[in-house]
């Protein structure tokens, strides 16, 4: 049996999503129980040169909204990157779970060969659809997700593989 581009995007990219918006819920109650700003958590970084916890979420949401709206054929939602505070970047989580879920099967599955062309900084590239999801999309926004967790997992808050992988 093969497996659809679909099942291999969608639920995928929503189970994770949710899973991330729970770990930003303890995020949330870690400080208040710690009393630490929430702003510091949300600035912390794993290192100076990555991104801070808020615009890991960002990417992240950005990652799979344009994941599947490019393998769907229809425009990627514009989310602006303003968000400041735990409810504010769950807000946006919930908005790219929307999105990510109102797709139907039909429209992404046979995706596998269609050219997908993104910028990507100063560089162009090419890729068909099988090749842009497995080696790009899903690697991207796994990476963003998990430096998220990473950076929470360093600063403290409890949270643990299970957080992470959810029930899929």
């Amino acid at each position: 049996m093969n497996i659809s581009m679909y099942q291999a995007s969608t639920p995928r990219f929503a189970n994770i999503l949710k899973n991330l918006s729970g770990i930003l819920d303890k995020a949330q109650a870690h400080a208040e129980a710690k009393k630490i700003e929430p702003s510091v958590l949300l600035n912390s970084r794993l290192y100076p040169d990555m991104f801070a916890l808020a615009r890991q979420v960002q990417i992240a949401c950005d990652s799979a909204k344009g994941a599947v709206a490019r393998l769907a054929g229809v425009e990627v939602p514009k989310h602006e990157d303003t968000e400041q505070t735990f409810a504010e970047l769950k807000a946006r989580i919930a908005k790219t779970i929307a999105f990510v879920e109102s797709l139907k099967p039909a429209q992404i599955d046979g995706s596998e060969e269609k050219n997908i062309h993104l910028k990507l900084g100063s560089r162009e590239v090419d890729w068909k659809g099988m090749q842009y999801l497995l080696g790009h999309a899903l690697p991207n926004f796994y990476f963003h997700v998990v430096t998220a967790y990473d950076i929470l997992r360093h600063n403290g808050v409890e949270v643990g593989k299970r957080d992470y992988i959810g029930n899929p």
